[in-house]
């Protein structure tokens, strides 16, 4: 008999599971149902409370609901994790530290659900950064690789010449945190290694330059001037004030020592082209991949600035005088 009852208590445990967790995913459904605008907050307020009354059975169904979630629903998500952990530490009950190992060594997650789940693997397990963080100097996660490169660059400290070059050299390789950049250019500098800021952070450097063209009042940014037609680098154009203008090529030069790292590899156009006022200028380069692959193309202006790629406007923001974003 006793066999028999335990047997229905088991079976009855893994069925309240199950339930819990298909009931977890429609709460998750329904938070990443909210849009940007706030058009759901209601539905998903309440799908907040569901899912994290489910407990540690909502936990890592929110945890996996961020791999295609919005930012907003995100929030949502990662406010979720954070209550239900809570809500269990109060209990005084542990969370999984074993399915939380296998959900921050899932590179298929979500980068930002990965460090979620790094940090509460973390608090119950003080000896996780020393196991895991050797092997994720590459993680996507740039928050998991900064701590990576921390750990690492500590015990590089207590090395000398070769083995700390090439120490170095490897962090410096992984490095995405600007601080972190700099402090690790300056330690191989001091070896008699100049760090490749170009390299590592694939800064385009060669460009032509075209300008300046008529902007007065801001007309040059919905202005189309005969660059943005066809690009002919042989072409001489009439510019601001029936000025020559043509192409000219322009090699940014790079400054390890610049005070920020989104200083270096700065194309500034007043010296390449010269100080003019209510002005506007083309730049054009060639970016060329030995094979087919996704590539991220990142750039900053503190002006107005279109972007065109293969001749199609690709982006644009119209504000002036603003920080570099």
């Amino acid at each position: 008999m006793r066999r028999v009852a335990m047997g229905l208590l088991l079976a009855a445990a893994g069925l309240a599971h199950a339930a819990n967790l298909a009931d977890a995913q429609k709460h998750v459904n329904r938070i990443k149902a909210v849009s940007k605008e706030g058009a759901g907050n209601q539905e998903a307020g309440a799908a907040w409370k569901d899912l994290v009354a489910l407990g540690i059975d909502g936990l890592f169904p929110a945890l996996a609901g961020m791999d295609d979630a919005s930012p907003t629903a995100s929030n949502w998500l990662r406010s979720a994790v954070s209550a239900v952990a809570e809500k269990e530490k109060a209990a005084g009950r542990k969370l999984p530290a074993d399915r939380l190992e296998a959900f921050v060594n899932d590179l298929q997650r979500a980068p930002a659900a990965r460090r979620i789940a790094y940090e509460l693997l973390s608090d119950i397990d003080s000896k996780a950064p020393e196991r895991l963080l050797p092997k994720m100097l590459n993680d996507p996660s740039n928050e998991i690789r900064r701590d990576a490169v921390a750990a690492a660059f500590v015990k590089a400290e207590k090395l000398d010449g070769d083995p700390a070059r090439t120490e170095y050299k490897r962090l410096f390789a992984a490095v995405r945190d600007e601080g972190q950049a700099k402090t690790i250019a300056e330690a191989l500098t001091k070896l008699g290694v100049t760090p490749d800021f170009k390299a590592q952070f694939g800064l385009v450097t060669d460009w032509m330059l075209a300008g300046p063209f008529d902007s007065t009042k801001g007309v040059g940014f919905a202005a189309v001037y005969e660059p943005e037609k066809t690009v002919d680098l042989s072409a001489t154009y009439k510019g601001k004030a029936g000025a020559e203008v043509k192409w000219k090529p322009h090699t940014v030069a790079i400054d390890p020592k610049a005070v920020k790292l989104e200083d270096i590899g700065v194309v500034d156009l007043k010296k390449a082209l010269g100080h003019h006022k209510d002005a506007a200028a083309y730049a054009y380069t060639v970016i060329e991949s030995d094979k087919e692959q996704p590539v991220e193309i990142r750039f900053g202006s503190i002006t107005a600035v279109k972007v065109f790629l293969n001749g199609k406007p690709v982006f644009e923001h119209e504000e002036y005088h603003h920080g570099m974003g």
